[in-house]
């Protein structure tokens, strides 16, 4: 038995469902391949769940500043652990909901196929022994999270974020390994929860930042509300009545369950790819154009978190328009990345957007900083520790990337992505309002010590515009 389809997507995650949206359009002869769970893993185990628990927490603490604002028995608050998760899987549950009815219109259509996939060839598919001939095919099977073979003896006394949004309870202790975007996020929330958190990371970096000044002010800030080793690899041992040792360096704790946060592995396995005459990189990954998603001059896509490129959702949806577009048409097109942006929701909130750090070149950059201590919003909130640190071109003031460690970061971050993306200068912000007060002020100030490290005329206020 064989099937001759126009397009054939494998993956039903977010990249797959945007290549779905844009193929449906252009073509009913289509096929959409998915034999993992449904949902995507933002719904499901990501982005989603996790935002969830960390306004729980976030909630939660603040009540350790109720006191100096006059508010009275704060210490007496207490967060039933089930009640809290049970409320986590709730809302999960109707995020999955959504996705579920974004599928809706491709199962009417027939078009779903819940089954594995691998090449027989680059035009031809086996799913179940029948051979699927497509025209154009795009890889979207995202990504799994690493646990190393050997811990894997520990049982479920180690988990990833793929089990850790079925907890039923939180644990007494726990160490989480890996500080990057998951590991940090959820460590600080569970340690605001009550749980007894050490934060392990082999780097001396968290949140994947390569600014050292933004590095620093994040981990000493963290690091005063939880326990965070850095600098040495983990290791796991048995402890003591049933519970795990974990060491670090010349650290070492037992714990009752540890969450592994150590990085993702794109799905590729059991794909066949060598069944197709696709190039490989060093990692097994197709090798591909970002701007076409096409893999060499084949008639196969890629896109999203399985690329190991950009694994975030908003990425992975664009990729998968492009894909998506380009398996459709006679001509392949090339479309415009994103400005880099990346958001840490611990607190302060981790943000990076454009060129970052280690991209700069000193000669010609300036750098424009202002520490949080002082700004009004932020002292007002009690969320006044942090720095940010705006990037820009010294001769014309262009505005070429940033680092945040500031609460609300999250919404700084989008301004200066915004105009980065339009091209915009610094004394083209400078010319703009900014409402008093506001977090935003922050940035006001950055771009004024900015500003005065520019090679640029200064004769005229930066922040009038005259009229013509």
């Amino acid at each position: 038995m064989s099937k001759q389809v126009d397009v054939a997507i494998i993956g039903a995650g977010s990249a797959g469902l945007s290549a779905v949206h844009k193929v449906r359009k252009q073509t009913d002869n289509y096929l959409l391949i998915d034999g993992g769970e449904l949902g995507t893993t933002c719904a499901r185990v990501g982005c989603m769940p996790s935002k969830v628990l960390i306004q729980v927490a976030e909630d939660f603490h603040r009540r350790n500043l109720f006191e100096r604002e006059g508010i009275n028995n704060g210490d007496k608050l207490t967060v039933d652990y089930e009640e809290a998760m049970e409320h986590v899987q709730d809302l999960r549950d109707a995020f999955v909901d959504m996705v579920f009815g974004s599928l809706e219109p491709v199962e009417e259509d027939g078009k779903l196929v819940e089954s594995y996939t691998s090449f027989t060839s680059d035009n031809t598919l086996e799913i179940d022994g029948e051979i699927i001939t497509a025209n154009k095919i795009i890889i979207a099977t995202g990504s799994t999270p690493i646990f190393p073979e050997a811990w894997k003896a520990f049982g479920d006394r180690i988990i990833t974020t793929d089990e850790f949004f079925e907890l039923e309870t939180l644990p007494e202790s726990m160490a989480v390994i890996g500080m990057g975007v998951i590991g940090l996020e959820l460590g600080q929330s569970l340690n605001r929860l009550g749980v007894n958190v050490t934060g392990i990371d082999q780097q001396e970096i968290i949140s994947d930042l390569k600014d050292p000044v933004i590095n620093k002010v994040a981990i000493d800030t963290i690091g005063k509300e939880m326990t965070m080793w850095l600098g040495h690899a983990a290791d796991i041992a048995e402890g003591t009545d049933g519970k795990l040792k974990v060491t670090a360096g010349d650290n070492s704790v037992e714990v009752d369950k540890i969450l592994l946060s150590i990085g993702r592995t794109p799905n590729l396995k059991g794909l066949a790819l060598e069944n197709t005459t696709l190039e490989l990189n060093e990692r097994g990954i197709p090798l591909y154009d970002p701007t076409t998603s096409q893999c060499g001059d084949s008639n196969i896509f890629i896109a999203g978190d399985v690329n190991g490129s950009r694994p975030i959702l908003h990425e992975a949806t664009h990729e998968g328009r492009i894909a998506g577009l380009n398996a459709v048409s006679d001509n392949i097109q090339a479309y415009k990345q994103k400005i880099p942006m990346a958001i840490t929701f611990c607190e302060p909130n981790i943000c990076t957007c454009g060129q970052s750090f280690e991209e700069l070149d000193e000669a010609t950059t300036a750098i424009g900083e202002i520490r949080m201590g002082p700004v009004g919003r932020a002292l007002i909130m009690g969320k006044n520790k942090g720095h940010i640190r705006i990037y820009a071109n010294k001769q014309t003031g262009l505005i070429l990337g940033a680092s945040i460690c500031a609460s609300k970061g999250e919404s700084l971050i989008h301004m200066l992505t915004l105009a980065i993306h339009k091209q915009e200068t610094v004394q083209d912000m400078l010319a703009m309002p900014f409402y008093h007060p506001v977090i935003e002020e922050a940035v006001q100030a950055a771009l004024y010590d900015l500003y005065s490290k520019l090679d640029v005329d200064k004769s005229q206020p930066v922040e009038l515009i005259p009229l013509k």
